[in-house]
C-alpha cells in the first residue's frame, strides 16, 4: 500500500513540473532566475524515483577496489557483473565510484589477450539550442480607417507604391503606402470580401468573397473583366501562382480549385479536405500548392495531376493560416495549439513555436526571418523564425467607438521591402507598424533562457 502511494506521489509530482514547465516555457521574456536548489532538488526526487530499485545495487558498487599491478594492468578487487552501477546519491550528483571503475570497461595492456578490450562508454554530448538573432521590437506608426466593416484581408502592390484591402462592407479600397491616403474604391461584391492578390506581371487585381464570386479586376480600367464560375460556397481565400498564370481559390465547399487566369477554365478542383479551406499559398517549386483546412491538416498538393501528395496531420485544430518563408525552402501553419513549422517538398516538421493561446487568423514573415501571427484577441507575436524566440508580444489598442470584442486581427502582410507590416482588425482599421529604429540590443536585450526552455524529460 505504502509503495502504491509513493508512485501516485511521484506521479503527481512529475505531472505538476511537466505542467508547470510548459507553462512557463510560453512566456521566455518573464522568467524568472533559475533558482539552483530547487533545481538540484527536482533532480534528486526523479533521480530517486528512477533508480530507486538500484540503490542496494550502487551500494554495493562502492565496495570495488582497484588495484593496480606491476605490469599496470588495472585489475577489480571485488567486480561482480550485475553490480557495475552508476551510484546516483539522494542530492542528484553522479558519483565517481572509485576511479569510474564500475560503470566504464577497462581495456588491459596485455596484447597477447587482446580478445578482452573493450571500448569505454563516452558520454552523449547534449544538444546545443542555437542563440536567436536579435530583432528590433515593432512600434504602431498609422492607423487607417474608412471602411464600414470588418477588414477581412489586404494585398500589396508589387511595386510597393499601394495597397488594397476588403471588408464587410462589400467594399475594396486602395491605399496609398506612404501616404496611408485613399486612391481608390472598387464595389461589385454583394457580400464580404475574403481575398485579395495582386498580379506581379498584369495589371489585374483579383479578389473573392462570400459571394461565391471571384473576380479579375483590370486596374488600368478599374472595372471587372473576368468572373471565374465554380465554386458552391463562399471563397475565404486565395493565391496566384508566381511564374505560370494560373490562380488558386478555396473556401467553405471545402475545395481548392485552379483556374486559367485568361480562359477562366477551372483547370483542377483539388478535392479531400474535409472542411473548409481557410488558406492557400503558392510557391514556384514543388509543392506548389499548399492549403490549410478546419479539419485541421494541411495538405501538400501535385499541381500537375491535380492531387494531393501528402497530408500533414500534426495540428490538433483548424488551421487557418499558412505562410512561406521568402527565401527558405519552408513554410509555417498556424492552428490555436501551436504554429508549426516544416520544411519542403516532403513536408518534413522542424519545430513547435508555443505560447500564442488564442485562434491565430493569420502569419506573415519578412526576408529577416520575422514572423508575425496575429489572433482572434488581438494579439500580435512576433517570432525569430530560426529558433522559435518570442522577442516581443503586442496588444494594440482598439479603435474608440468599437466594442472591446472588436480586437481581432483578420489579415497582415509586409510590404515588398519587408519594413513594414500591415494588419487589417475587427474594429474597422487598417494599421501600419514598422521596426524601432531607436532600439538596439543594449536597450532590448535577446532574454535567451536555453537551460529553462530547453525541454527535459520527464
Amino acid at each position: 500500500m505504502e509503495e502504491v502511494q509513493r508512485h501516485s506521489v511521484h506521479t503527481l509530482v512529475f505531472r505538476s513540473l511537466k505542467r508547470t514547465h510548459d507553462f512557463f516555457v510560453a512566456n521566455q521574456a518573464l522568467l524568472p532566475e533559475m533558482d539552483e536548489k530547487l533545481e538540484k532538488m527536482k533532480f534528486s526526487i526523479k533521480a530517486r524515483d528512477s533508480y530507486g530499485l538500484v540503490f542496494d545495487r550502487t551500494a554495493k558498487a562502492k565496495n570495488v577496489v582497484v588495484k593496480r599491478t606491476e605490469s599496470g594492468r588495472q585489475e577489480l578487487a571485488s567486480h561482480p557483473a550485475q553490480d557495475n552501477v552508476l551510484a546516483i546519491t539522494a542530492d542528484g550528483e553522479n558519483e565517481q565510484i572509485n576511479a569510474q571503475t564500475a560503470l566504464i570497461p577497462v581495456a588491459t595492456s596485455n596484447s597477447q589477450n587482446s580478445s578482452s578490450n573493450t571500448v569505454q562508454i563516452l558520454p552523449k554530448k547534449a544538444p546545443t539550442i542555437p542563440k536567436p538573432k536579435w530583432h528590433a521590437p515593432w512600434k504602431l506608426i498609422r492607423v487607417i480607417s474608412g471602411h464600414l466593416g470588418w477588414v477581412r484581408c489586404v494585398a500589396v502592390e508589387p511595386g510597393n507604391e499601394w495597397f488594397a484591402t476588403g471588408a464587410a462592407d462589400r467594399v475594396i479600397k486602395v491605399w496609398d503606402l506612404a501616404s496611408g491616403k485613399l486612391k481608390l474604391s472598387l464595389t461589385g461584391h454583394v457580400s464580404t470580401v475574403r481575398g485579395l492578390c495582386v498580379s506581379p506581371r498584369h495589371p489585374y487585381l483579383f479578389s473573392c468573397g462570400e459571394d461565391r464570386q471571384v473576380k479579375c479586376w483590370d486596374l488600368e480600367y478599374n472595372k471587372v473583366i473576368r468572373h471565374y464560375h465554380g465554386h458552391l460556397s463562399a471563397v475565404y481565400t486565395m493565391a496566384l501562382h508566381p511564374t505560370i498564370d494560373v490562380l488558386v481559390t478555396a473556401g467553405r465547399d471545402s475545395t481548392a480549385r485552379v483556374w486559367d487566369m485568361r480562359t477562366k477554365v477551372n483547370v483542377h478542383t483539388l478535392t479531400g479536405h474535409t472542411n473548409t479551406v481557410a488558406s492557400v499559398v503558392c510557391q514556384a517549386a514543388n509543392p506548389q500548392i499548399i492549403t490549410g483546412s478546419h479539419d485541421s491538416t494541411v495538405r501538400l498538393w501535385d499541381l500537375a495531376a491535380g492531387k494531393s501528395m501528402c497530408t500533414l496531420t500534426n495540428h490538433k485544430k483548424s488551421v487557418r493560416s499558412i505562410v512561406l518563408h521568402p527565401s527558405l525552402y519552408m513554410f509555417a501553419s498556424a492552428s490555436p495549439d501551436n504554429i508549426k513549422q516544416w520544411r519542403c517538398p516532403e513536408g518534413n516538421f522542424i519545430q513547435n513555436l508555443n505560447g500564442h493561446n488564442a485562434i491565430v487568423n493569420c502569419m506573415a514573415v519578412n526576408p529577416e526571418g520575422v514572423l508575425v501571427s496575429g489572433g482572434d484577441n488581438g494579439t500580435m507575436f512576433f517570432w525569430d523564425w530560426r529558433t522559435g524566440y518570442n522577442f516581443q508580444r503586442f496588444q494594440a489598442a482598439v479603435q474608440p467607438g468599437s466594442m472591446d470584442s472588436e480586437a481581432g486581427i483578420f489579415s497582415m502582410t509586409f510590404d515588398m521591402s519587408g519594413s513594414r507590416l500591415i494588419t487589417t482588425e475587427a474594429d474597422k482599421t487598417i494599421k501600419i507598424y514598422k521596426e524601432d529604429d531607436e532600439a538596439s540590443e543594449e536597450s532590448h536585450p535577446v532574454n535567451w533562457r536555453p537551460e529553462i526552455i530547453k525541454r527535459r524529460k520527464y
